[in-house]
């Protein structure tokens, strides 16, 4: 019995770090290998069709959103976890965060993460960012993504 509850929580457990991880650079472009073209950086077009102007976001309902994002993130300035920190990340280059070590994909994309940029990617990362190590799918909802921006503009 302890053994068969050793075996699940393994299982568990690598199920969440193979989830947050995104596994290597390779393997990303294997999953989706329609995403190998990023749109340009000053292009914002999103899937949806939607303009980040468009949209008022409240940090309060971001906070929220940002459950989810818990498992790899946090606000908190110079804690990284399996994603790097989100303190301060509107306004950053991509891939600079302290620290933390990132895909060569980031760290080449001359992206400069604008609330618009930001906006953009949380859509569908692995569009904006072709083998990022990030692996979350994305928010389809606008309105969700407009709080996220909000809440890590001014996570206090």
């Amino acid at each position: 019995m302890v053994e068969i509850r050793a075996l699940v929580w393994t299982v568990a457990l690598a199920t969440v770090l193979a989830a947050c991880s995104g596994g290597g650079e390779e393997q990303q472009a294997a999953a989706d290998p329609a995403s190998s073209t990023a749109p340009a950086v000053d292009d914002l077009t999103t899937l949806d069709g939607t303009q980040f102007a468009s949209f008022t976001g409240t940090a309060a309902a971001g906070k929220l959103v940002f459950a989810q994002c818990r498992t790899c993130h946090v606000t908190n300035a110079g804690v990284n976890k399996t994603g790097p920190s989100m303190a301060g990340i509107i306004g950053l280059k991509a891939g600079t965060v302290p620290g933390f070590t990132y895909s060569s994909a980031n760290l080449n994309s001359g992206i400069i993460w604008t609330q618009e940029k930001m906006f953009q990617y949380l859509e569908k990362p692995q569009r904006v960012i072709p083998k990022t190590k990030m692996i979350f799918a994305g928010l389809p909802d606008a309105q969700k993504r407009a709080d996220l921006i909000a809440y890590l503009a001014a996570p206090n």
